[in-house]
């Protein structure tokens, strides 16, 4: 059966939130070329449909490239290592869907439109389970024929594509800035938590009280369930690693336009306790724990 789509996608970098993302394009009709470093993760989408590239520059000679990567290092060694930019058409567009620092960003802008290519920043906000059901929220940047050329791709990975303007590093400072707000609230979440739990009320109670009322919102309602089971071992959550790395991004951002942010720093704190703690690779949700640690509820009678 013909591709319901014209637009030829390659797709790089199928970690949890990538194969989802990739397997969403499958499903909308598009025909889809995949390559990642660790091959394996190849398997499930090939089976599903996708041609598996022989190397990664052949999954850059596509009319969409599309890039979902750990972090801005994994980006530029993925780049370089295979000249992407080079092996992208003339029409191309390179669709950078990882969250990377504001630095990161106008490099590569720079760089793809050094070579005549173009390039989008298009940052997701959203966890496995909601890439799965293609409700992503992306938010796009970059010159806006681009982003249009993009457009088919992205809705088919998300509910909404929020427009961040023609420079795409804007669209890197909205996902930070919401990520720091996302660490900041789970933060605050389990510093209320142990406030309660001095008091001798259960976490759970407490927890189910304000994500049905007061806060009855994702980013309460998406790790208050860990909070209250104190069970932060979620292979499809948002890591504490991560957290922390953008965290580092989002106030190296703000040193650069010289924007107080009190609150992240304070924060980061807390997340660098969590790493001390060999919590790096559970969920953000088990920051909840150096609230308690500090209180010291659990040596209480």
């Amino acid at each position: 059966m013909a591709p319901e789509h014209s637009a030829r996608i390659g797709f790089i970098g199928l970690g949890v939130m990538g194969r989802a993302m990739a397997h969403n394009l499958l499903g909308a009709g598009f025909a889809v070329t995949v390559w990642n470093r660790s091959p394996a993760a190849c398997e499930g989408l090939v089976a599903a449909g996708a041609r598996r590239a022989g190397h990664a520059a052949e999954a850059a000679a596509c009319d969409v490239l599309v890039t979902m990567l750990a972090d801005d290092d994994a980006v530029r060694a993925v780049v370089d290592a295979h000249d992407l930019i080079t092996a992208m058409p003339d029409h191309g567009v390179h669709v950078n869907m990882a969250t990377c620092s504001i630095e990161c960003a106008r490099e590569m802008t720079a760089r793809h439109a050094e070579a005549g290519r173009d390039y989008v920043a298009a940052p997701v906000l959203g966890r496995p389970d909601i890439a799965r059901a293609a409700r992503l929220n992306i938010v796009a940047a970059g010159a806006a024929h681009a982003v249009e050329r993009a457009r088919p791709a992205l809705t088919a990975m998300g509910q909404n594509v929020w427009p961040a303007g023609d420079e795409p590093h804007r669209a890197n400072a909205i996902k930070l800035a919401a990520n720091f707000m996302l660490v900041t609230a789970v933060e605050a979440m389990g510093e209320a938590t142990s406030l309660t739990s001095a008091y001798g009320v259960e976490p759970a109670d407490f927890l189910e009280i304000i994500t049905g009322s007061v806060f009855a919102a994702p980013a309460y309602l998406g790790y208050s369930g860990a909070m209250a089971d104190r069970d932060y071992d979620n292979p499809e959550g948002f890591r504490l690693a991560l957290g922390a790395k953008d965290m580092n991004l989002a106030l190296a951002a703000a040193r650069a336009e010289h924007v107080p942010l009190p609150l992240a720093a304070t924060a980061r704190e807390r997340l660098v306790e969590a790493l001390a703690a060999g919590e790096a690779d559970l969920d953000l949700s088990v920051l909840a724990e150096g609230s308690r640690r500090a209180a010291h509820l659990d040596d209480r009678d």
